[in-house]
């Protein structure tokens, strides 16, 4: 394609774009479109199908950090910062609503706000949010950082952000970037002892929402579809297994929650 026919493409892929959006764009002609402003005088139509081909969608795509996205023929990092600023800007976008706090008192809206906080991260993180007697977000904390497998979780440093941010509740949530968004074991036990550290400062979990590949999921709500699903006496035995130990029994003892995460989840 010469440079006059491919200007010619260019313009006629503007025209499209204002007069319908993206409506009947495929994806790599959209991608093609948002490389057109950082590529300005090359043609980008093979630079989009090779991005699109080597991450597999144009979601992959745009959720691939910057280091990865250089590695493909053709992307310089300039182009590289571009494509991976998109996704994180829309959910920036998403959750400065006219500059109003975001409400989360239900099992959607703890999924909704808590997918937002991550990243394509290839680290487990682990966050605490916020949140007043209403509801409302006062703060998502980042508060651990673990490898790809696994991360420390100390409830001591849990209840003090929970109260050096006078939060009435918290919804805790964190990634299984190498799996899916399903609850583990360790998930559950992880929960039960925060709930019961939290709970001797009157700090209540809202919820405790995994994500992974852009979905989320409710711990409480996995559970209690769970509950729902057992007969009576096999709810009982459950209750039984995962009920917290007393404080005497040293799940939670004073002054050792630093030296020994509650486990790694």
């Amino acid at each position: 394609m010469c440079a006059q026919e491919h200007e010619g493409h260019r313009n006629r892929m503007r025209e499209r774009f204002l007069a319908g959006g993206l409506e009947g764009f495929a994806p790599h002609e959209a991608l093609e479109l948002l490389l057109y402003y950082a590529l300005p005088r090359r043609n980008v139509n093979p630079l989009a199908h090779r991005l699109i081909r080597t991450f597999g969608t144009l979601d992959a795509v745009l959720s691939a950090a910057p280091e990865r996205l250089a590695q493909v023929e053709g992307v310089g990092m300039h182009t590289a910062v571009l494509l991976s600023l998109v996704a994180p800007l829309v959910r920036k976008a998403n959750h400065t609503r006219q500059n109003e706090r975001p409400v989360v008192t239900n099992y959607r809206e703890a999924r909704e706000f808590c997918l937002g906080l991550f990243d394509a991260n290839a680290d487990e993180v682990f966050f605490v949010v916020c949140l007043d007697a209403q509801g409302r977000v006062l703060r998502a904390v980042r508060a651990f950082t673990g490898t790809i497998d696994e991360t420390p979780v100390y409830p001591r440093t849990v209840v003090r952000i929970a109260l050096e941010n006078n939060a009435h509740s918290v919804v805790l949530a964190h990634n299984h970037p190498s799996g899916v968004a399903e609850p583990s074991d360790g998930d559950v036990a992880t929960t039960n002892v925060l709930r019961e550290a939290l709970s001797t400062v009157d700090i209540q979990i809202l919820d405790h929402v995994i994500v992974a590949d852009g979905e989320a999921v409710s711990l409480f709500q996995w559970e209690r579809t769970r509950r729902m699903a057992l007969p009576v006496a096999a709810q009982r035995r459950a209750a039984d297994t995962q009920r917290p130990r007393s404080r005497s029994s040293g799940t939670v003892g004073k002054g050792e929650h630093e030296q020994n995460p509650t486990r790694r989840i």
